[in-house]
C-alpha cells in the first residue's frame, strides 16, 4: 500500500467515523447550500417538451415493450418483482428493504461500512438485496404512468421512494454499502425525476426531497470511491453518476467539482480499463456491455451539455462496440466471464439477446458506422435519441450479414465465423495475465463457444451466484469448455472476486483464409504444477464444413487430463459407438437440428456423458448435458474432437496417427476424407500417409481417389506421393485451392507471386 492509498484509506475511515456521528447526533448530512450567483442550463436526454413524443414513438412503433411496462407496473404495485435470475419474487404487503426474500436472510441495520455483505450466512446474496435498491423499478413505474396515465403507478413510486429513505437512514445499512450500489440507485433517481417533471400527482416537496436525497448519495459517492477497492465497472459506474450530478444539478455547492471528476474517472477508465481493441480487462462480455452503457450514456449527456468530447472516447467506444458486433454476428452472442444480472437501463434486459443493445446507440451516435448493419430499434434509443431512432430496423436479422473470422489479440478473443451453407461461430477466449484484479474473468483460459445460425451448441456455465459454494465451481475450469489438469482449476480463487493469479494465454497461429480458419493458443497456467504442464489448443475450421479441435499437454510426468463439452440445457445428446449426435427442436417444435461430435479413436481416453448445471443468468440453475473426456497418461499426450452440424446418420471416424516429425488426423465421411498434418517444432521436413510437406499445418481432402482441396499454412511445398500439390519458391503464411466440378480456384496469402510463380496441380488422382 502506497502513500497515495494509505491516505486515501485512512480520510475515508475519519469519514465513516464522522458519518456515524452526525447520525448520532442528528445532525444533517446534506448539503442544503445551493449556489445562485451563476445560471447554468441543464439538458437531460430529453427536454420536457420532448417527452411526449418520445412516449407516442414507444406507443407508435413498440407495443408490444410498452405492454411489458406496464404488465411489469403492475407487478411491482403487489410488490412482485423479477429480480436477476429469480421471477415474480414476492415482498408483501411492506417491502423489507435490507432482505433476501430468496434465501430468507436479513441484514441488520447498522452503520454501512459494518455490514458483512459477503457473509452469506448473515445477510444472504446481497446481489439479490441490491438489485431493488437499485430502484430502477422506480423508473418502470413511472414509464408506465407515461404510457397509460395510470395514477396508480404514481402514488406507489411514491410510497415506496419515501418508505426507503425512511428505512434506509445514513448511513445505516447495507443499501450504502457499496459506492456503485448509490450510484445506480442515483442515476435512476434521476431518470425518475425527469420522467415525473410535469405530473401533476407529484407533490411540491417530492422535487426539494429528492434533491437533498441526491446530494447525499452524491457525497457518499465522493467519499467513498472504489479506487483501491473495485477499479473496475465499480469506479466507471461511480464516476458517470458523479457526472451526471454534477451536469443535472448545475445548482448544487458540488456540481462543477462532481462534473469534472466524474468526467475524468470515465476518461482514465478508457484508458486503463479498455485493450487497444477494445475488449474489457474483465474478460466477461457482460461486464464489456456492463462498462459500454455507462460509457454510452455519459458521452451522450456530455454531446447534450455541450461538454467537449475527445476524439479518444469516441475511438474506444467504436473499439468497444465492434467486439460486441463481432461477437454476435450469427445471432445473439454467448457469454462468458462473471454475469452480474444486472443492467444500466432496465433491470430486465439481462438476457444474452441484449448485449446487443449497445450496438443501436453505437449506430445513431456515430454516423456512417457499420454498426447500424448489427442494430435493432430498442426502447432505450427511442428514449435517447427519439425520431432520430426510427432509423433502425425493428427487427434484426443475421441472415443477410456479412461473416468475418476477427481476432482482437491484446483482448485475448477470437471468432472464427463463417457463412457458407449456414451461420456459424465459434468464439475463444485467450485472455492477457491478470494479477488479484480482473475478479470477473473465470478459469478459462482457451475455452470455446458454439454458434451456429443463432442457436447455441457450445456455452460458458455461467455465473449462478457471488456468494454461495457454487461460486468456485461456476468459475471454474471444469465448468468450461476447454482442458483440466490433475483435478485443479487453471487458477487459485482468493476470495470470491480474487485470483492468487490468472496466467495468460497467448496465440502462436491466426491465420484467416477464403476458405478455412486457424488458430493455435496456448497457456502455462499449470506450469505450477510440481512437473510444468503447458496447454496448447489448436482449431481448424473448414467453412461450411466442421471444426477439429486439437488439445496437447506437454509435460514429462503422468497427468490426469480432462476435457469438457458443455451445452445448454434445451440440447440433448446421445452416445454412439464412433461419437456423440446433440440434436435439437427448432423454435416451432418441428424439424431438429443436429450436430456430431467425433472424439479420436484412441483407447487411452474416455468418453463420459453426464447431466452437469449450466446458469443462464444469475441465480438460476438449470440440468444441461455435458461430456467428458478423460485421460490419465504420460505426457505429451494429446486429444481431438471433430464437431459437424450434419443428419442424424453416417457419423464419420477419426483418427491419429504420430511419427517424431508431424501428427495427421484422418477424418472419414462417407467418400470423403480430410487429413489434417500438424508438423512438430523443430522439424522443417516431414511426411506421413503419401503425404510430404514443410508446412506448419496442411489440410488435404480427398473424395474418392481425387484431391479436391488443399490448405497449406506457414510452408512452400506439399506432395502426395510423388505428385505436387503445390510448390513455391518460399514460404507462403496461406495458400488455398479448390476443385469444385472441374473448376479450380487458388488463393493465396502471397497472391502475385502465387501467380508468377507458384505450381499448382490442379487434377490428382492416385
Amino acid at each position: 500500500m502506497g502513500w497515495h492509498e494509505l491516505r486515501f484509506r485512512a480520510t475515508q475511515e475519519l469519514r465513516k467515523r464522522s458519518d456515524l456521528a452526525r447520525y448520532v447526533l442528528k445532525l444533517p448530512h446534506s448539503l442544503n447550500r445551493v449556489t445562485r450567483n451563476r445560471v447554468v442550463s441543464a439538458n437531460f436526454f430529453f427536454r420536457p417538451e420532448e417527452l411526449n413524443e418520445r412516449v407516442h414513438l414507444l406507443q407508435s412503433h413498440m407495443s408490444r415493450e410498452v405492454e411489458l411496462i406496464a404488465g411489469e407496473a403492475d407487478n411491482i404495485c403487489q410488490h412482485r418483482f423479477h429480480i436477476l435470475g429469480y421471477e415474480q419474487v414476492n415482498y408483501g404487503p411492506t417491502i423489507d428493504w435490507h432482505l433476501d426474500p430468496v434465501n430468507g436472510k436479513r441484514a441488520s441495520l447498522k452503520p454501512w461500512f459494518k455490514v458483512p455483505f459477503l457473509d452469506f450466512s448473515q445477510v444472504g446474496d446481497h446481489k439479490i438485496v441490491w438489485e431493488l435498491n437499485r430502484h430502477q423499478h422506480l423508473v418502470t413505474l413511472a414509464k408506465a404512468w407515461l404510457l397509460t396515465h395510470k395514477q396508480e403507478y404514481v402514488k406507489e413510486a411514491l410510497e415506496q421512494w419515501y418508505a426507503w429513505r425512511e428505512a434506509n437512514p445514513y448511513p445505516m445499512g447495507i443499501n450504502w454499502s457499496s459506492s456503485l450500489e448509490v450510484a445506480f440507485r442515483t442515476l435512476s433517481w434521476i431518470w425518475l425525476q425527469h420522467l415525473l417533471r410535469d405530473c401533476p400527482a407529484v407533490p411540491n416537496r417530492f422535487h426539494s426531497d429528492m434533491s437533498e436525497a441526491l446530494l447525499i448519495s452524491g457525497r457518499h459517492i465522493e467519499c467513498y470511491l472504489s479506487i483501491y477497492f473495485s477499479a473496475n465497472t465499480h469506479l466507471l459506474g461511480e464516476g458517470a453518476a458523479l457526472f451526471f450530478l454534477g451536469t443535472l444539478c448545475p445548482d448544487a455547492p458540488c456540481a462543477r467539482r462532481w462534473q469534472n471528476q466524474g468526467w475524468r474517472i470515465l476518461l482514465n477508465g478508457c484508458r486503463t480499463q479498455v485493450y487497444p481493441d477494445g475488449v474489457y480487462f474483465e474478460q466477461s462480455l457482460y461486464y464489456h456491455v456492463y462498462a459500454l452503457d455507462f460509457l454510452l450514456h455519459a458521452r451522450l449527456l456530455a454531446a447534450r451539455n455541450q461538454i467537449p468530447v475527445s476524439s479518444h472516447l469516441d475511438s474506444v467506444l467504436q473499439q468497444m462496440l465492434l467486439v460486441v458486433q463481432a461477437l454476435c454476428q450469427t445471432g445473439p452472442p454467448t457469454g462468458f466471464g462473471d454475469d452480474d444480472g444486472g443492467r444500466l437501463f432496465n433491470p430486465l434486459r439481462n438476457r444474452p439477446e441484449h448485449l446487443i443493445d449497445p450496438l443501436a446507440l453505437g449506430a445513431l451516435l456515430f454516423a456512417g458506422s457499420d454498426f447500424r448493419d448489427s442494430a435493432r430499434l430498442t426502447e432505450e434509443s427511442i428514449w435517447l435519441f427519439g425520431a432520430q431512432a426510427l432509423q433502425l430496423p425493428a427487427e434484426k436479422t443475421f441472415k443477410d450479414r456479412r461473416i468475418t473470422s476477427t481476432a482482437f489479440a491484446h483482448g485475448g478473443i477470437y471468432v472464427m465465423a463463417a457463412a457458407k451453407h449456414r451461420l456459424e461461430q465459434m468464439t475463444l477466449v485467450a485472455g492477457p495475465t491478470l494479477t488479484s484484479m480482473g475478479g470477473h474473468r473465470h478459469a478459462d483460459s482457451l475455452t470455446i463457444m458454439l454458434t451456429i445460425d443463432g442457436q447455441d451448441w457450445l456455452v460458458d456455465s455461467g455465473t449462478y451466484s457471488y456468494v454461495s459454494r457454487g461460486r468456485d465451481v461456476f468459475r471454474g475450469t471444469s465448468a468450461h469448455n476447454t482442458m483440466r489438469v490433475d483435478g485443479f482449476d487453471q487458477a487459485i480463487p482468493e476470495g470470491f472476486f480474487r485470483w492468487k493469479s490468472v496466467p495468460g494465454a497467448e496465440a502462436q497461429l491466426w491465420i484467416t483464409g477464403e476458405t478455412f480458419t486457424l488458430l493455435a493458443a496456448s497457456h502455462a497456467s499449470y506450469a505450477r504444477l510440481s512437473d510444468p504442464v503447458t496447454h496448447r489448443r489448436f482449431v481448424f475450421h473448414l467453412h461450411g464444413g466442421f471444426w477439429l479441435v486439437r488439445d496437447c499437454a506437454e509435460g514429462r510426468a503422468r497427468h490426469a487430463l480432462e476435457v469438457s463439452w458443455h451445452f445448454p440445457s434445451e440440447v440433448d445428446v446421445t452416445m454412439h459407438p464412433s461419437g456423440l449426435i446433440a440434436f435439437r427442436s427448432d423454435s416451432s417444435g418441428g424439424s431438429r437440428r443436429y450436430l456430431h461430435l467425433l472424439p479420436v479413436q484412441d483407447p487411452a481416453w474416455t468418453v463420459e456423458l453426464q447431466a452437469g448445471q449450466i446458469s443462464p443468468v444469475y441465480g438460476q440453475t438449470l440440468t444441461a448435458p455435458v461430456v467428458r473426456c478423460r485421460s490419465r497418461t504420460e505426457l505429451p499426450a494429446e486429444h481431438a474432437m471433430v464437431i459437424q452440424p450434419a443428419s442424424p446418420h453416417h457419423l464419420g471416424r477419426v483418427s491419429l496417427t504420430r511419427s517424431a516429425s508431424v501428427h495427421a488426423y484422418k477424418y472419414e465421411e462417407g467418400a470423403r476424407t480430410h487429413y489434417m498434418f500438424f508438423a512438430v517444432a523443430g522439424h522443417n521436413e516431414w511426411n506421413n500417409s503419401g503425404f510430404a510437406s514443410n508446412a506448419r499445418f496442411l489440410y488435404c481432402c480427398m473424395e474418392e481417389t481425387e484431391v479436391t482441396h488443399v490448405v497449406l499454412c506457414r510452408g512452400s511445398f506439399a506432395r502426395l506421393g510423388t505428385k505436387p500439390l503445390v510448390s513455391h519458391d518460399r514460404e507462403m503464411e496461406r495458400f488455398e485451392w479448390t476443385n469444385i466440378d472441374g473448376y479450380s480456384q487458388v488463393s493465396s496469402s502471397d497472391q502475385i507471386l502465387v501467380s508468377s510463380s507458384c505450381q499448382v496441380v490442379s487434377n490428382q488422382s492416385q
